[in-house]
């Protein structure tokens, strides 16, 4: 068993599965004033940041706001700025054992933003990331022997 992988986009770090893995309460600040957004790749030679640019732009786009209530990521892959002044961690990764989670901020429901040819890649990359490698663990319990015995 590889493991799953974990996808969580926007408003889904209020989920409860999120959270449980998280191990907090996910808490942050938002606005929704139409704003431009600016994300920055931060780290290009991730396997997620394959594809795109050193920044784009989205607007309008709903505002996430630090401090965002989650442990360090293991990597930090995309910053967001807002018009407002404020930053947002808006692509993290985790490992929860042998599993995978890419949380990607945009994509409040009332804009295009899925439509955005980059948000596309950037969810397609990470799907490829998170996806169980097929190494695994070393299988444990009851099974029949390599070979005859006896």
């Amino acid at each position: 068993m590889g493991g799953m992988g974990l996808i969580v986009l926007h408003s889904g770090h209020y989920s409860k599965i999120f959270k449980k893995l998280m191990g907090t309460d996910c808490g942050l600040k938002w606005r929704e004033a139409h704003e431009k957004e600016r994300i920055w790749t931060v780290d290009p030679s991730h396997p997620i940041a394959r594809g795109v640019p050193e920044y784009f732009e989205l607007k309008p786009e709903e505002m996430y706001g630090e401090h965002f209530d989650i442990p360090a990521p293991d990597e930090l892959i995309y910053v967001s700025w807002f018009e407002g002044g404020e930053v947002f961690r808006s692509g993290c990764t985790f490992r929860r054992g042998q599993g995978k989670i890419f949380y990607f901020r945009p994509g409040h429901e009332t804009y295009p933003t899925y439509y955005h040819p980059i948000v596309r890649r950037i969810i397609a990359n990470g799907v490829h990331w998170a996806a169980p490698s097929g190494a695994g663990v070393p299988v444990r319990g009851n099974h029949q022997p390599l070979e005859p015995i006896g």
